[in-house]
């Protein structure tokens, strides 16, 4: 079955209703690394309910999401042969540590890349604070459907990468994972056994389990947090990046980052293995 363009453009999402703790809040900041270095007061806000407990921005990502929705037989994607491509967050105020927001997502566009080739889905969710009715923030997110290109669609013009500055990076923060990360990941949400069972991930074509993509993602976010923002979350207002590479938990993630102003590009690899982990990184924040 493929993708037939106006179905799945128009793709009729449920608002999702989800509530959280402040036990989950923690939970998430541990499972990015949060706690490494259990007497940096920086971090220990993020993860002790005793020191005025904040939430960390892109915890945003994993909040109201709507399932593996492509699953779906209907959407004529083949669900086995998709891939996270891209992830942005932006943020409208700080996260609530605790509550019940509700989310909305939509199919925003479909991009056909060519018969033998993938199709790119790209979605946006929008969460609002359901008691307050505040927006709190707007996600948008691409699947590489890797199989299901040349379904026709209209031809749109792929969106370009943010390029990053050809200059040497202003600065680098290297942030180690340890190698339970992705276990204590998982109970953020997102439970595929490709990030925990070793027999899976082995059928996959991976050594071991590997890490979540938003994992990195949220280390990438920490590095950033801690060499431009002071931990102070009320400062870091957006983030996008493309994913090139998986990481095996107990590697390291160097984030070389360029500044601009309030634009933050940044990029990530894993030293051990010299392999790019995140690509091509725009991140916002208050100066």
């Amino acid at each position: 079955m493929a993708i037939v363009y106006d179905q799945l453009l128009n793709w009729p999402f449920e608002t999702v209703e989800a509530s959280y703790t402040e036990k989950d809040t923690i939970l998430y900041a541990l499972g990015v690394g949060f706690g490494a270095d259990p007497i940096d007061e920086g971090q220990l806000r993020f993860i002790f309910e005793e020191r005025e407990l904040a939430a960390l921005p892109t915890m945003a990502a994993v909040l109201g999401k709507p399932g593996f929705w492509l699953r779906d037989p209907a959407t004529g994607v083949n669900w086995k042969k998709v891939v996270h491509g891209e992830q942005g967050i932006e943020l409208h105020k700080p996260l609530p540590t605790a509550g019940t927001i509700l989310a909305q997502t939509r199919v925003t566009e479909i991009i056909d890349k060519g018969i033998g080739r993938s199709a790119l889905i790209c979605t946006q969710r929008e969460l609002s604070d359901k008691v307050t009715g505040e927006s709190l923030a707007t996600l948008s997110s691409t699947t590489i459907a890797r199989s299901d290109g040349g379904f026709g669609g209209p031809s749109v013009p792929q969106p370009q990468p943010h390029a990053l500055p050809e200059r040497n990076p202003d600065t680098s923060c290297n942030l180690p994972t340890v190698s339970q990360a992705a276990l204590i990941y998982r109970l953020s949400g997102d439970l595929n056994p490709l990030h925990a069972d070793p027999i899976i991930a082995q059928e996959a074509g991976f050594d071991a389990p590997i890490l979540h993509g938003l994992c990195t993602l949220g280390v990438a976010g920490h590095a950033l947090l801690k060499t431009y923002c002071d931990y102070d979350s009320a400062r870091f207002k957006a983030i996008n990046v493309r994913f090139s590479a998986p990481v095996y938990p107990g590697e390291t993630i160097q984030t070389d980052m360029w500044r601009d102003g309030s634009v933050i590009s940044f990029r990530s690899t894993v030293p051990e293995r010299d392999v790019i982990v995140l690509n091509n990184g725009r991140a916002e924040i208050d100066l």
